[in-house]
């Protein structure tokens, strides 16, 4: 395993998140939103200095971060997409809309384009169930997504 040098700009302000919640053990959650907003991820090193900031063990730390799917330990593009394989959607044929952009950007679930600039997850559920299939690019979401419809979001951001 590789590892991260934390940037100093980047270590600092998340020593400040965790001064900003009193160094408290009990807000590890928030602690740990805060830091993959600064950095993307959750890389071990940064799991180190939020257990040392909040008086807690490593262990304890990289238990939450791999409990809970909102949390990552390898980094994301800088547009990662998401395909929704719950129940609506998987029966809609979001298996084929992965498929197209597995194809298209020549990567598996869980990687990134070697760029940077594109990531591939699944969920289980996004709560839209009545735009089936769904697609997540960031924060925006496209429902109805076929199969001849990737080419066309993955244009929007290739730009």
């Amino acid at each position: 395993m590789a590892i991260v040098k934390l940037p100093e700009n980047k270590l600092n302000q998340l020593i400040e998140v965790c001064k900003s919640f009193n160094n408290e053990p009990g807000e590890l959650i928030n602690v740990l939103h805060k830091a993959q907003e600064i950095f993307g991820y959750l890389p071990a090193e940064v799991q180190e200095v939020v257990a040392k900031e909040l008086n807690t063990s490593v262990a304890h730390v990289y238990g939450v971060v791999s409990f809970y799917s909102f949390f990552t330990m390898t980094p994301k593009g800088e547009h990662p997409i998401s395909i929704c394989m719950g129940t609506a959607c998987y029966v809609r044929g979001a298996e084929k809309v992965l498929d197209e952009f597995k194809h298209h950007l020549k990567i598996q679930v869980g990687e990134t384009t070697a760029d940077g600039k594109f990531s591939l997850a699944c969920l289980r559920c996004v709560g839209a169930c009545g735009l089936a299939p769904v697609v997540m690019v960031g924060e925006k979401v496209y429902g109805r997504v076929a199969p001849d419809g990737v080419k066309a979001i993955l244009e929007e951001y290739s730009a």
